[in-house]
């Protein structure tokens, strides 16, 4: 199982550090994404069911992403970017399709 690059872990750790800079009401995550941070912040294995679901949560918040970076906000000021970054930023979308395609996936 592969290993996020250290570019995701940092943008990992990027966002858990801003999360818990801000006020509760401006924290972005679920629970889920709480864990795929840390999981991914760890250097932890990363499995091919959890590469499926970070695609698939990657490409239904990138517009969300792509819209407050032009606006530009940043990971303290808006939900959407920390979000993404909590699931590996902006890196983390092609290295999940590279890892899923070494599987045929």
């Amino acid at each position: 199982m592969p290993v996020a690059p250290k570019s995701i872990q940092d943008a990992a750790k990027r966002a858990l550090t801003a999360r818990e800079q801000v006020t509760p009401s401006n924290r972005a995550g679920t629970l889920v994404g709480l864990a795929r941070a840390n999981q991914l912040a760890n250097g932890d294995n990363v499995s091919v069911s959890t590469l499926l679901r970070m695609r698939s949560y990657l490409l239904r918040a990138k517009a969300n992403y792509t819209r407050a970076r032009s606006q530009g906000l940043t990971l303290k000021t808006s939900k959407a970017i920390q979000a993404y970054y909590l699931w590996g930023g902006p890196s983390a979308l092609p290295w999940v399709n590279s890892e899923l395609k070494k599987v045929g996936r």
